[in-house]
Protein backbone atom coordinates (compact mmCIF):
# COMPACT_ATOMS: atom_id res chain seq x y z
CA UNK A 1 0.00 0.00 0.00
CA UNK A 2 2.84 2.42 0.80
CA UNK A 3 4.39 1.91 -2.21
CA UNK A 4 1.10 2.60 -4.09
CA UNK A 5 0.92 5.57 -2.11
CA UNK A 6 4.20 6.44 -2.71
CA UNK A 7 3.48 6.06 -6.51
CA UNK A 8 0.93 7.87 -7.13
CA UNK A 9 2.20 11.31 -5.09
CA UNK A 10 5.23 11.27 -7.22
CA UNK A 11 2.56 10.82 -10.19
CA UNK A 12 0.61 13.29 -8.98
CA UNK A 13 4.06 15.97 -8.20
CA UNK A 14 4.71 15.44 -12.00
CA UNK A 15 1.19 16.26 -12.69
CA UNK A 16 1.75 19.77 -10.72
CA UNK A 17 4.92 20.26 -12.79
CA UNK A 18 3.13 19.71 -16.25
CA UNK A 19 0.44 21.76 -15.16
CA UNK A 20 2.87 24.41 -14.19
CA UNK A 21 4.60 24.61 -17.27
CA UNK A 22 1.90 24.85 -19.05
CA UNK A 23 -0.48 27.08 -17.30
CA UNK A 24 1.84 28.53 -15.12
CA UNK A 25 1.28 29.08 -11.10
CA UNK A 26 -1.69 30.53 -11.33
CA UNK A 27 -3.19 28.06 -13.20
CA UNK A 28 -1.84 25.11 -10.54
CA UNK A 29 -5.23 23.99 -8.54
CA UNK A 30 -5.40 21.05 -7.03
CA UNK A 31 -8.63 19.91 -9.69
CA UNK A 32 -6.03 20.58 -12.54
CA UNK A 33 -3.54 18.23 -11.24
CA UNK A 34 -5.98 15.66 -10.52
CA UNK A 35 -7.02 16.20 -14.38
CA UNK A 36 -3.52 15.39 -15.74
CA UNK A 37 -2.44 12.58 -13.52
CA UNK A 38 -5.83 11.18 -14.74
CA UNK A 39 -7.38 10.58 -11.32
CA UNK A 40 -10.54 10.86 -9.40
CA UNK A 41 -11.42 14.87 -8.29
CA UNK A 42 -9.97 15.05 -4.93
CA UNK A 43 -6.95 12.96 -4.87
CA UNK A 44 -4.35 15.65 -4.63
CA UNK A 45 -6.09 16.89 -2.19
CA UNK A 46 -5.87 13.91 -0.18
CA UNK A 47 -1.73 13.80 -0.23
CA UNK A 48 -1.05 17.40 -0.16
CA UNK A 49 -2.01 19.60 2.71
CA UNK A 50 -1.91 23.17 1.06
CA UNK A 51 -1.06 24.68 -2.17
CA UNK A 52 2.17 25.73 -0.92
CA UNK A 53 3.05 22.51 -0.21
CA UNK A 54 2.71 21.34 -3.97
CA UNK A 55 4.77 24.06 -5.23
CA UNK A 56 6.97 22.59 -2.51
CA UNK A 57 6.95 19.22 -3.71
CA UNK A 58 7.06 20.36 -7.42
CA UNK A 59 10.24 22.20 -6.66
CA UNK A 60 12.28 19.31 -5.37
CA UNK A 61 10.81 16.78 -7.65
CA UNK A 62 12.34 18.88 -10.73
CA UNK A 63 15.88 18.73 -9.10
CA UNK A 64 15.58 15.10 -8.74
CA UNK A 65 14.15 14.74 -12.55
CA UNK A 66 17.06 17.26 -13.85
CA UNK A 67 20.04 15.09 -12.17
CA UNK A 68 22.33 13.64 -14.45
CA UNK A 69 22.23 9.41 -14.40
CA UNK A 70 24.98 7.19 -13.00
CA UNK A 71 26.06 6.83 -17.17
CA UNK A 72 26.06 10.45 -17.67
CA UNK A 73 28.54 11.41 -14.31
CA UNK A 74 30.58 8.46 -15.32
CA UNK A 75 31.17 9.38 -19.09
CA UNK A 76 31.72 13.21 -17.52
CA UNK A 77 34.44 11.65 -16.25
CA UNK A 78 36.46 10.05 -19.15
CA UNK A 79 38.88 11.52 -21.51
CA UNK A 80 41.08 14.63 -20.78
CA UNK A 81 40.38 16.90 -18.30
CA UNK A 82 40.63 19.94 -20.29
CA UNK A 83 38.78 23.30 -21.86
CA UNK A 84 37.71 20.71 -24.82
CA UNK A 85 36.07 18.41 -22.21
CA UNK A 86 34.55 21.17 -20.72
CA UNK A 87 32.99 22.24 -23.63
CA UNK A 88 31.32 19.80 -24.39
CA UNK A 89 29.87 19.31 -20.89
CA UNK A 90 28.43 22.39 -21.33
CA UNK A 91 26.93 21.17 -24.25
CA UNK A 92 25.46 18.41 -23.04
CA UNK A 93 24.15 20.16 -20.00
CA UNK A 94 22.31 22.30 -22.17
CA UNK A 95 20.63 19.86 -24.15
CA UNK A 96 20.26 17.31 -21.13
CA UNK A 97 18.31 20.03 -19.36
CA UNK A 98 16.45 21.49 -22.31
CA UNK A 99 15.21 17.98 -23.13
CA UNK A 100 13.28 18.33 -20.00
CA UNK A 101 11.43 20.92 -21.35
CA UNK A 102 8.07 21.52 -19.10
CA UNK A 103 10.63 20.83 -16.21
CA UNK A 104 12.52 24.10 -16.12
CA UNK A 105 9.51 26.02 -17.41
CA UNK A 106 7.86 25.29 -14.07
CA UNK A 107 11.05 25.81 -12.43
CA UNK A 108 10.90 29.38 -13.56
CA UNK A 109 7.50 29.55 -12.41
CA UNK A 110 8.15 28.30 -9.28
CA UNK A 111 11.19 30.83 -8.85
CA UNK A 112 8.88 33.75 -9.57
CA UNK A 113 6.53 32.40 -7.31
CA UNK A 114 9.29 32.17 -4.54
CA UNK A 115 9.15 35.81 -4.11
CA UNK A 116 6.13 35.72 -2.61
CA UNK A 117 6.05 32.73 -0.85
CA UNK A 118 8.32 32.50 2.04
CA UNK A 119 8.33 28.99 2.26
CA UNK A 120 9.13 28.02 -1.33
CA UNK A 121 11.92 30.42 -1.54
CA UNK A 122 13.68 28.49 1.42
CA UNK A 123 13.00 24.97 -0.17
CA UNK A 124 14.09 26.37 -3.59
CA UNK A 125 17.38 28.59 -2.13
CA UNK A 126 18.46 25.40 -0.17
CA UNK A 127 18.16 23.15 -3.33
CA UNK A 128 19.63 25.54 -6.08
CA UNK A 129 22.41 26.51 -3.42
CA UNK A 130 23.09 22.83 -2.84
CA UNK A 131 23.46 22.35 -6.74
CA UNK A 132 26.12 25.00 -7.47
CA UNK A 133 27.72 23.41 -4.52
CA UNK A 134 27.65 20.26 -5.79
CA UNK A 135 28.74 21.06 -9.42
CA UNK A 136 31.53 23.19 -7.84
CA UNK A 137 32.91 20.57 -5.65
CA UNK A 138 32.65 17.98 -8.89
CA UNK A 139 34.22 20.31 -10.97
CA UNK A 140 37.25 20.94 -8.62
CA UNK A 141 37.75 17.32 -7.68
CA UNK A 142 37.61 16.15 -11.17
CA UNK A 143 40.62 17.98 -12.50
CA UNK A 144 38.76 20.40 -14.77
CA UNK A 145 40.62 23.73 -15.35
CA UNK A 146 39.09 26.65 -13.78
CA UNK A 147 38.07 27.20 -10.11
CA UNK A 148 34.68 27.83 -8.38
CA UNK A 149 34.27 31.40 -10.19
CA UNK A 150 34.55 30.05 -13.12
CA UNK A 151 31.63 27.44 -12.47
CA UNK A 152 29.36 29.66 -11.04
CA UNK A 153 29.72 31.67 -14.14
CA UNK A 154 29.11 28.71 -16.39
CA UNK A 155 26.18 28.02 -14.23
CA UNK A 156 24.59 31.55 -14.56
CA UNK A 157 25.71 31.58 -18.53
CA UNK A 158 24.62 27.83 -19.58
CA UNK A 159 20.98 28.75 -17.29
CA UNK A 160 19.85 31.95 -18.95
CA UNK A 161 21.07 29.87 -22.36
CA UNK A 162 18.35 27.39 -21.61
CA UNK A 163 15.99 30.32 -20.96
CA UNK A 164 16.60 31.42 -24.60
CA UNK A 165 16.24 28.17 -25.78
CA UNK A 166 13.01 27.10 -23.93
CA UNK A 167 11.40 30.43 -23.90
CA UNK A 168 12.52 32.26 -27.07
CA UNK A 169 13.59 29.02 -29.41
CA UNK A 170 14.09 31.52 -32.42
CA UNK A 171 16.12 33.73 -31.05
CA UNK A 172 19.13 31.38 -31.29
CA UNK A 173 19.51 28.18 -33.54
CA UNK A 174 20.48 24.96 -32.64
CA UNK A 175 24.37 25.54 -34.02
CA UNK A 176 24.31 28.57 -32.68
CA UNK A 177 23.60 27.67 -29.29
CA UNK A 178 26.64 25.56 -29.21
CA UNK A 179 28.41 28.10 -30.52
CA UNK A 180 27.76 30.51 -27.87
CA UNK A 181 28.76 27.48 -25.54
CA UNK A 182 32.03 27.12 -26.63
CA UNK A 183 32.86 30.78 -27.00
CA UNK A 184 31.45 30.94 -23.34
CA UNK A 185 34.33 28.69 -22.33
CA UNK A 186 36.58 29.72 -24.10
CA UNK A 187 36.35 33.04 -22.70
CA UNK A 188 36.02 31.95 -18.78
CA UNK A 189 38.93 29.42 -19.50
CA UNK A 190 41.74 31.09 -21.12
Amino acid sequence: MVRQNAARRAALVDAAIEVLAREGARGLTFRAVDAQAEVPTGTASNYFSSRDDLLTQAGGRIYERLQPDAATIAASLSGPRDRDRVTQLMKELVDRVSSFRSGYLALLELRLEATRRPGLRAVLTERIRADVDANVRYHLESGLPGDATTVVLLYLAMNWLIVERLTLPDVFGEAEIHNIVTSAVDRLLP
